[in-house]
């Protein structure tokens, strides 16, 4: 890998094979890690990491190098709090819900209002009790929230797999529908989103004992000056 500088990682979208080749976010945190060079590395949560792939693909060339500073800081986040995967969904969605298109917006409110009632039965809350920012974004899409409540209302066959095909598919739904969306500066967004999945990911790290003093073995005289 030589000349390869890191001081300003120059990112592009898609897999590359290679750094000569170019790389993504997570292909650049493949590589502080010290892992094999993978845009899948063990290194970050397999949902962040979706995220931050997300992410990196649909910000524009312009934009995209303001996210190299944001490499390090997935490295080491792997969480296996089963809050992980609803808490990310969550707040990817929360940026997304007011500004994408309709039809998107029928698809995350489905997956918003799954994802908190997944977080309220983990929490020991009412099923139908939602955070104030979710439902500030459910309020802003009147129509989607109320086809997604009556669609979630109904039993459905099987028990969908949340955390392996319906929160990878919101969240690249969200990345996707703001990318694509009429706002100003749809990268800032992006941006902020990945920002805060960060953000949301690593408060479920487990924290770190603090060092335990030397224990003096048994016996063992202490000198009083």
């Amino acid at each position: 890998m030589t000349n390869f500088d890191l001081a300003v990682p120059v990112l592009s979208r898609g897999k590359h094979r290679n750094p000569r080749k170019g790389a993504c976010f997570m292909e650049f945190a493949s590589y502080l890690a010290g892992e094999p060079w993978s845009d899948h590395p063990a290194c970050t949560h397999p949902l962040l990491a979706g995220v931050a792939r997300d992410v990196n693909d649909c910000t524009t060339d312009a934009g995209r190098s303001r996210l190299a500073p944001l490499i390090p800081s997935v490295i080491g986040l792997t969480p296996d709090d089963p809050h992980v995967v609803p808490r990310v969904t969550v707040r990817c969605i929360q940026h997304a819900l007011p500004v994408v298109s309709q039809e998107r917006q029928y698809i995350l409110a489905v997956a918003l209002i799954v994802a908190e009632r997944q977080l309220a039965l983990l929490d020991g809350r009412p099923e139908d009790s939602i955070e104030p920012q979710s439902q500030e974004a459910l309020d802003a899409v009147p129509a989607a929230t109320k086809w997604a409540r009556a669609f979630t209302a109904k039993p459905h066959r099987g028990t969908p797999d949340f955390a392996r095909r319906t929160a990878p598919r919101a969240v690249s739904c969200a990345v996707e529908g703001i990318s694509q969306a009429c706002v100003p500066d749809p990268d800032e967004r992006l941006y902020h989103l990945l920002h805060d999945a960060i953000e949301e990911c690593r408060r479920w790290v487990p924290a770190k004992p603090a060092p335990s003093r030397r224990q003096r073995p048994a016996g063992e005289s202490v000198e009083v000056g």
